[in-house]
C-alpha cells in the first residue's frame, strides 16, 4: 500500500485499464451469469452500504429480501417457504446440506449426488466432513434412479437432484427421487441454481420444485437467469425448521441469531433482486426465456447446416455441440475471442449458454467460424 495518497483520477485510470483488460460478454458462450437489467444496477447502487447481516440496522431492505423470498417462494409452487438472499449457488448448497445433517444429527453421514452435480458438492463433502457419494447418468444424462438406491443407506443425510446441469441443462426426475427420499426419510435438495429462472418460463412443464410432495430445499440463482447483480444467490427451504437449524447465537447484533452463511450480507444483492423481479414480472420473464429458448433453437439450426450435432437436445438454453476434438477446437475460437467451455468425459463436447446478451447475428459469426476451424 501506497504511503502518500493517489489522486482520484489516478485511481481511476488505473481502473479503467484493468476494466478494459476484460472481455466482452457477447463473445460469451461460456457463462451462465449475464449483464445485470439496468434497474437491477440502480438498485444495487441505493442500497450498496446496507448490511443484511445485522437487519435491524436496516430494517428496510431487509423487508426486500422477505418479499423476494416469499416471491421466489411463489414462483417454486411453496408461497410460505423460508430462506434468504445467498451469495449464489455454491452458499446455497451449502446451507442446503447443512441443515439436513444438522437436522439428522449425523457427524458420520453422506450424500447421494448425480455424477452431473456441481463441483460444490465436492466443497460440501469437505467442509462438511460428509461422504459424497455419485451416481451414474442415464442415456438422458439424468440420473439413473437404480444407481441412486443402491448408494443410500442409514446415513445418508440428504439426496441430492440437479433442475438444469451446468454441463447439459438437463433435469434429473425430481417427483421420483422425492419419493425416495418420503420413503426413507431424507432430506431432498434440488440444485436450480440456473434452471431456477428457466423452468418456470418454458412451453413444455417439468414437474420439479416445491410443488412436488417430498422437495425440501431448492437452490435459485437471481444472478443467473433472474438478471440480478452479482452475487445474488437464492436458498429456499419448505419447512421454517430447515431455515432454524442453521442458527447461530449473535449476541452483540441487532437480531439473536442468525441462520446464513456469511456474517456480513450484501443488501443491495436482495434490493437489485427485488427490482427486477418486480419490474419485469412473470410475463418480462417468460419473454426473456423465450428470447434464449429461441437463441438455443437458431444455434441448433446454424451448427446442423455445418455438420455439427448435438450431444442431447437441450431442454434449456445450454447447448453440447459434438465436433472434432472438441479441445483444439476451443483453443482455436479463444483464439477468435470466442469463449466457450467444455463438458467432461464420456460426452465431451463444446458447451455453450445461450444467454440474454447474446445475439443471432453473434451466432451467426460464431458458426462461420467454428465452420472454418473444424
Amino acid at each position: 500500500m501506497r504511503d502518500k495518497p493517489l489522486p482520484e483520477d489516478a485511481v481511476m485510470r488505473i481502473l479503467e485499464e484493468a476494466r478494459a483488460r476484460n472481455y466482452r460478454y457477447d463473445r460469451f458462450f461460456s457463462t451462465m451469469c449475464t449483464l445485470p437489467h439496468p434497474i437491477a444496477v440502480k438498485a444495487h447502487e441505493m442500497f450498496m452500504e446496507t448490511n443484511l447481516g445485522d437487519p435491524g440496522l436496516f430494517p428496510g431492505v431487509a423487508d426486500l429480501e422477505e418479499r423476494v423470498v416469499a416471491m421466489m417462494g411463489e414462483m417454486l409452487g411453496c408461497p410460505s417457504a423460508s430462506g434468504y438472499v445467498s451469495t449464489g449457488g455454491t452458499e446455497s448448497n451449502i446451507q442446503a446440506i447443512r441443515a439436513a445433517r444438522n437436522e439428522a444429527g449425523r457427524r458420520d453421514g453422506n450424500i447421494v449426488v448425480p455424477a452431473s452435480a456441481h463441483f460444490s458438492f465436492d466443497k460440501i463433502g469437505d467442509l462438511l466432513c460428509l461422504e459424497v457419494r455419485k451416481a451414474r447418468l442415464d442415456e438422458n444424462l439424468s440420473v439413473d434412479l437404480s444407481s441412486v438406491e443402491s448408494l443410500l443407506d442409514k446415513k445418508t443425510v440428504a439426496l441430492v437432484g440437479i433442475a438444469g446441469t451446468t454441463e447439459f441443462g438437463q433435469v434429473d426426475p425430481i417427483p421420483e427421487l422425492a419419493s425416495i427420499a418420503e420413503e426413507r426419510g431424507i432430506h431432498l435438495h434440488v440444485d436450480a441454481a440456473f434452471g431456477g429462472f428457466v423452468l418456470p418460463f418454458l412451453e413444455k412443464k417439468i414437474a420439479w420444485d416445491f410443488s412436488v410432495p417430498g422437495v425440501s430445499s431448492i437452490t435459485i440463482d437471481p444472478h443467473k437467469m433472474g438478471m440480478s447483480t452479482i452475487p445474488a444467490g437464492g436458498l429456499l427451504f419448505r419447512r421454517e425448521e430447515c431455515l432454524s437449524a442453521l442458527e447461530t447465537d449473535t449476541y452483540y447484533l441487532t437480531r439473536p441469531k442468525q441462520a446464513s452463511l456469511t456474517g456480513t450480507r450484501s443488501g443491495a444483492a436482495a434490493a437489485a433482486t427485488y427490482a427486477v423481479m418486480m419490474h419485469l414480472g412473470l410475463d418480462g420473464f417468460k419473454e426473456m426465456v423465450d428470447y434464449c429458448m429461441g437463441l438455443t433453437r437458431h444455434l441448433l439450426a446454424g451448427a446442423r447446416k455445418i455438420g455439427v450435432l448435438p450431444v442431447i437436445d437441450p431442454i434449456m438454453n445450454v447447448a453440447a455441440l459434438r465436433v472434432p476434438d472438441p479441445s483444439n477446437a476451443r483453443e482455436k475460437l479463444m483464439e477468435r475471442d470466442w469463449h466457450v467451455s467444455m463438458t467432461r468425459e464420456p460426452n465431451q463436447a463444446l458447451r455453450l449458454i445461450l444467454m440474454r446478451h447474446m445475439s443471432r447475428e453473434n451466432i451467426d459469426l460464431f458458426l462461420g467460424d467454428l465452420q472454418e476451424i473444424i
